[in-house]
């Protein structure tokens, strides 16, 4: 293992027991665990709703699709209508967009924040945008006071995977959109070895995603709901009745205990990962040859990024190389300039612009992991370091 890795584990006693309360109890297929994790996420987040599914990447295609099959005309999303996507996330988050039809456009990031170039989104926005997807880079939120100015009546979706404890004003990320998406990958500020959710106020979009994770039946449907109205009573019907295009994105119960002892510890881990974030910014600030992420609202610091300046004499592949040796393990900010990849021959997209930002941290910029415990050692020598 690295001396610094990008991701470690908070698990001790606390997950080994919650494993071995479902091995105990024979149930590994999601049940009870699941549901009291989803409940229990739903009051951490402040959501009416969360459902939990098999990893963020699902958590983003099940909101997708749920925009799909809604009745709801205000939030409908049909196939080429366009959504804006920032130039910078993971491709799951582009990916089930391009899957439902959609046309994505892609706008450029702000250097500083890493996170939409507010005012190239708002140039963006035409009669033809239906949505917006709001993307929170590595822990950082968006401005949401400033995006909800911009998106006005249009539809707002939030992929805020890097970001689980992240606020801005008084309510967490992830929340200000119709929909938003959470990852609990190990990586993640919270690990239920693979895992996510979907968080929503919104009711009959709730029930949507009820059956479009597991098959498109109505078996976990309530028997009142919004989207077949009224169940019958015969149980031997209900468990095979198919009413979606559906998926199988449930999660394992073992994910939903470990879900709910890791909860337990999200505040502490948050608020360490806070203090490391805090040295990071004051230790590193006017740094020689890196800038780092300007903090919007309050971050929860999934890891700590840096962008080459340019002029230094040196090249990225030059500092990876010294930075290896001195025990840090490094990774491109998330995946770069997206638009650069290959697989965009396939999807039916634009770009609003040049992406010059994107393309700065694609061909500059880089970052290290942040944890929950004293990151201290590993600030300081990234503060003295020059090359």
């Amino acid at each position: 293992m690295s001396r610094f890795p990008l991701a470690t584990s908070s698990w001790d006693r606390a997950e080994r027991e919650a494993l071995q309360r479902v091995i105990d109890s024979d149930r590994f297929s999601m049940g009870p665990e699941v549901a009291a994790f989803e409940a229990e996420f739903a009051r951490f987040a402040g959501s009416r709703f969360a459902v939990m599914v098999n990893s963020g990447s699902s958590a983003n295609l099940a909101m997708v699709a749920a925009l799909r099959h809604t009745a709801n005309p205000a939030l409908r999303l049909m196939p080429g209508d366009e959504v804006i996507v920032p130039a910078v996330s993971w491709s799951t988050t582009f990916f089930p967009l391009h899957q439902y039809g959609l046309h994505l456009k892609f706008v450029d990031i702000d250097r500083e924040t890493l996170n939409y170039d507010l005012a190239a989104l708002e140039s963006a926005v035409t009669e033809r945008t239906r949505a917006i997807m709001a993307v929170n880079l590595l822990g950082n939120p968006n401005d949401f006071d400033a995006l909800r100015a911009i998106v006005g009546d249009r539809v707002l979706i939030e992929d805020n995977c890097e970001s689980m404890g992240a606020t801005f004003g008084t309510r967490q990320c992830g929340t200000f959109g119709v929909m938003g998406t959470f990852s609990t990958f190990f990586s993640h500020h919270i690990s239920t070895m693979e895992g996510g959710l979907v968080v929503t106020d919104d009711e009959e979009l709730y029930h949507i995603l009820l059956a479009l994770r597991a098959h498109g039946w109505t078996r976990n449907l309530p028997r009142f709901n919004r989207v077949t109205g009224e169940k019958s009573d015969d149980p031997f019907e209900e468990s095979f009745r198919f009413v979606l295009p559906g998926y199988n994105l449930r999660p394992l119960e073992m994910s939903g205990a470990l879900g709910r002892a890791q909860l337990e510890k999200l505040p502490a881990l948050v608020t360490g990962r806070r203090a490391n974030g805090a040295l990071w910014q004051q230790a590193m600030a006017d740094h020689p040859l890196f800038r780092i992420q300007r903090e919007t609202g309050e971050s929860s610091w999934f890891g700590f990024s840096l962008v080459l300046r340019p002029d230094t004499g040196l090249t990225r592949r030059a500092v990876l190389g010294r930075l290896d040796a001195l025990g840090f393990e490094t990774r491109p900010i998330v995946s770069g300039n997206f638009t650069k990849n290959p697989v965009l021959r396939l999807m039916d997209h634009s770009l609003h612009g040049p992406m010059s930002h994107a393309e700065e941290i694609d061909l500059n910029g880089f970052f290290i992991g942040n944890h929950h415990y004293d990151m201290g050692e590993a600030i300081g020598i990234l503060a003295g370091f020059r090359g």
